[in-house]
């Protein structure tokens, strides 16, 4: 009977000698983040800012200029008048109509 290098490679490897356990590394007091994370309709901001080119207070004031206080119709009028995407209209009239004027 024949063993081939492969089989015997397996077998010494498995056959050696037991592992020591490591050492548990110490449990260290979580750091604070260097800034909490930006949630809600704000953590659209940098990417609206980025894609249409007007800074988050441009668009309340355009917002708050076209008239309406009616959620989803300002909603639309962004996605047809300014060809804005849903869920960055949405986050910005959920915002500007949270703000007081």
């Amino acid at each position: 009977m024949t063993t081939s290098k492969t089989a015997t490679a397996k077998t010494s490897a498995t056959t050696s000698a037991p592992k020591t356990p490591r050492a548990k590394p110490e449990k260290s007091v979580a750091a604070a983040p260097a800034a909490a994370k930006v949630q809600g309709p704000a953590s659209y901001f940098p990417s609206i800012e980025r894609t249409y080119g007007k800074t988050i207070a441009e668009w309340t004031q355009l917002i708050r200029e076209q008239g309406s206080t009616k959620h989803m119709e300002v909603v639309a009028w962004l996605k047809t008048t300014h060809g804005m995407g849903h869920g960055h209209a949405n986050a910005l009239v959920a915002h500007t109509l949270a703000e007081k004027p």
